[in-house]
């Protein structure tokens, strides 16, 4: 971990992790593990969040905005002000919730607006939990339609206020669906009480087309159009040069509510470069066919899903792929044969089938035969797709798959496309899903029923 993060509580939790990539990956393990247990949206509500966690939260009209509080035995109740208006009172029980996922939460009071409770450093604590807040209040399977459209700031400003959610929310959302060649940044004054402060980058999201490499604690000096956000909603766009590399980019910035005791607001916004193409649809192609038979040439890895209970494939896909493979599923049972503690949820296994095809082997599914509810296990599913990643970007494979986790798994298929973009065509790897030709090819499609079997 670099010097630039100080705060006790942010050091314990990422250890020697970036903390932004660690936090956000707890909170997206939180959220996925949710969905899973029927936290239903868009939108999502952080009321139904908390009781999904167990979290009790209380109303009290004296707090300024919400605080997390020790009840003892670890365990801490959120207390907030329900006079609040919605939008706010959606983030700061999100921010809230965030709290919890760092490990010495139950051990001081938190409060949102009170810097004296804190360390110097506290701020840091905070920015980290506005990301969680965001990844919170906007998960995937939400606002899809930005995919692909021109990102303006008081555009999205729009949009913000009709989805009631965050500044900081919505465009972290919008910077890692677009297709446009983008990122997007938080900054804060160095002096947060002089108008004539200078400014430090806290972080930066990428979104799939590019990524500006910047540094969190980079400075720009006093005279950025940073300068120009002196209250919140204040919106200004320039060309400024950020960095070597970083000449004549395009920056629109929007003024957000400051960290607590501050006076002047922080600066969210976008990045924009020059002579940088957008990433094509072609990264990732639905299909009528069969993935069995994968189309192309070179070498190819099929992708399909199984579950964590018999080393036996009994799923539709994966019956018809050992029919037309025996090989596939006698060396899967093979590998469990040889360490039987492999069967577990997030391990994936590679084979070799022919010269030119590989079949990964993903153990994302809880179980098998009738449930109430989804048998797929979004955060396994990730694991699984991560160790996917590494083998085809190692052996240059095109990746082929069925729509993994969508069918009697029960997955929802808008969350499983987005973590096969995060986690594969964000790497540069081409993915073609297979859809049978009597099924529409639309992603709607795909959702399944409530009530499952194998």
């Amino acid at each position: 971990m670099t010097t630039f993060w100080t705060n006790e509580s942010v050091q314990t939790f990422a250890g020697d992790r970036d903390p932004v990539e660690a936090i956000e990956e707890a909170a997206q393990r939180l959220v996925l593990d949710a969905v899973e247990r029927e936290w239903i949206g868009p939108p999502f509500d952080p009321f139904d969040l908390a009781r999904i966690l167990g979290i009790d939260v209380v109303a009290k009209q004296e707090l300024r905005d919400a605080r997390t509080v020790p009840i003892g035995g670890g365990r801490v109740v959120i207390e907030y002000n329900p006079t609040r208006p919605p939008q706010r009172l959606r983030f700061s029980l999100a921010h809230e919730i965030a709290h919890t996922l760092f490990p010495d939460v139950a051990e001081a009071a938190r409060y949102r607006n009170n810097p004296e409770s804190g360390p110097p450093d506290a701020w840091q604590l905070e920015l980290l939990c506005n990301i969680a807040a965001g990844e919170i209040l906007m998960p995937t399977d939400t606002l899809s339609a930005l995919r692909q459209g021109e990102l303006e700031i008081e555009h999205l400003m729009a949009t913000r206020r009709e989805y009631g959610v965050s500044t900081e929310a919505l465009l972290r959302r919008a910077t890692k669906l677009s297709t446009r060649p983008l990122a997007m940044f938080a900054a804060s004054r160095t002096d947060p009480q002089k108008v004539t402060s200078g400014f430090r980058v806290d972080y930066t999201v990428p979104s799939r087309a590019w990524d500006p490499r910047i540094r969190a604690g980079h400075r720009r000096p006093a005279d950025t159009v940073l300068s120009e956000c002196t209250a919140v909603g204040f919106t200004a766009k320039r060309h400024e040069d950020w960095s070597a590399g970083l000449h004549a980019i395009e920056v629109q910035a929007v003024g957000a509510p400051p960290f607590p005791g501050q006076r002047f607001p922080r600066v969210l916004g976008l990045l924009r470069p020059h002579g940088v193409r957008g990433i094509t649809e072609t990264d990732l192609v639905t299909v009528h066919g069969d993935a069995i038979e994968p189309r192309g040439r070179g070498l190819k890895l099929l992708v399909h899903l199984v579950n964590d209970k018999t080393s036996n494939w009994g799923g539709a896909f994966a019956r018809a792929l050992r029919d037309r493979y025996p090989i596939a599923q006698d060396d899967f049972r093979d590998w469990v044969r040889e360490e039987p503690s492999r069967l577990r949820l997030g391990e994936t296994y590679v084979g070799k089938i022919t010269d030119d095809l590989y079949v990964a082997t993903m153990i994302a599914q809880h179980g098998y035969g009738k449930s109430p509810g989804p048998r797929l296990r979004y955060w396994a599913l990730r694991q699984c797709l991560t160790t996917v990643s590494a083998f085809a970007s190692e052996q240059a494979c095109t990746v082929h798959m069925p729509r993994i986790g969508a069918g009697q798994a029960g997955g929802r298929w808008p969350i499983i496309r987005e973590l096969i973009e995060e986690t594969l065509t964000r790497h540069g790897l081409r993915v073609t899903i297979y859809v049978p030709p009597d099924q529409n090819i639309q992603e709607d499609a795909a959702e399944p029923a409530l009530t499952l079997g194998i």
